[in-house]
């Protein structure tokens, strides 16, 4: 039997089914993050901690977070929104101290001092702490902005939960005076670099520096040591 050719301007039998088919089939969905995603977030995190503690709050810009992270900027908004979100995402303290605080004046009250010492300076004296650490201190020491931010973060996981622990009348006026103590002793360490302090072990500053955190903490704030 001879073969059935199609006419000009007429359309195969099959070639119409699979037309067909193809148009009862709905679109595929492309979902879920695009490659490379989960580790752009991570790389834009790191990059603005850097640049945060090297150049404090003002001075990091979106714009140098982005090519620091080998992304565009307009991935950096994506994710942050504003550089001020940008920054409290990436200035999450690297310790705990509602977990920590507890043990620490409930164990050998006499000498809490010291330990809460030793614990500051150690979470220092770790690189990828430090780059947190020093990111806050510059940036609340050059910008009103990064301090506010930074206020209200150490008062929600510092200062507030250590002050409730506490449970006396001049608790903010102590933890206060604590705090003063850490943030000399990290500009004189780790930004000034001024030696002696530069260079003692944490042990040294730990065993020097307890006993005033000790009065401020539990001591007669009325009259010297």
């Amino acid at each position: 039997m001879p073969s059935v050719r199609p006419t000009a301007g007429t359309t195969p039998p099959q070639h119409t089914t699979i037309q067909k088919d193809a148009a009862a089939r709905p679109a595929a969905v492309h979902s879920g993050r695009r490659p490379g995603e989960s580790g752009a977030r991570d790389a834009i995190l790191q990059a603005a901690r850097a640049l945060f503690a090297e150049h404090g709050f003002e001075r990091a810009t979106i714009r140098a977070v982005a090519s620091r992270a080998g992304v565009d900027p307009a991935l950096v908004h994506h994710y942050f929104g504003s550089k001020e979100q940008l920054f409290e995402a990436a200035l999450k303290l690297p310790i705990a101290p509602a977990v920590i605080l507890p043990h620490l004046l409930q164990e050998d009250p006499q000498h809490v001092g010291e330990r809460v010492v030793r614990i500051f300076l150690s979470t220092w004296e770790q690189p990828a702490n430090r780059q947190v650490l020093m990111a806050m201190l510059r940036s609340a020491a050059a910008n009103e902005q990064a301090t506010a931010l930074v206020r209200r973060r150490l008062m929600a996981e510092v200062f507030g939960p250590l002050t409730a622990l506490l449970a006396v009348p001049d608790a903010d006026l102590r933890v206060s005076l604590v705090g003063s103590q850490f943030v000399g002793l990290a500009l004189m360490r780790y930004v000034a670099r001024i030696g002696p302090i530069a260079s003692a072990s944490v042990d040294e500053l730990a065993r020097s520096v307890g006993p005033t955190v000790q009065r401020y903490l539990t001591g007669d704030l009325s009259c010297p040591p």
